[in-house]
């Protein structure tokens, strides 16, 4: 139960941090979340660690190139 309560807690502080969900839906999520983090293997956790960071890296570097284009294009 406190695992929920901290989930719900996490999730609608990234809620109100990205933008775009509510404080209830990021709760929602944030519960959901840590359910599925029980249930999945320490390798696919890994796994999903290791795109999450690649997709980070990737949406920098694009991010970067098209202001570096703009920056350049003026």
């Amino acid at each position: 139960m406190i695992g929920k309560i901290i989930g719900a807690f996490v999730g609608d502080r990234l809620a109100k941090r990205a933008g775009g969900l509510s404080g209830a839906q990021g709760a929602a999520l944030g519960v959901v979340g840590t359910a599925v983090l029980r249930r999945i293997s320490l390798p696919a956790m890994a796994a999903i660690a290791a795109g999450g960071y690649a997709a980070k890296k990737l949406s920098e570097k694009n991010a970067a190139s098209k202001s570096g284009a703009a920056d350049s294009s003026r």
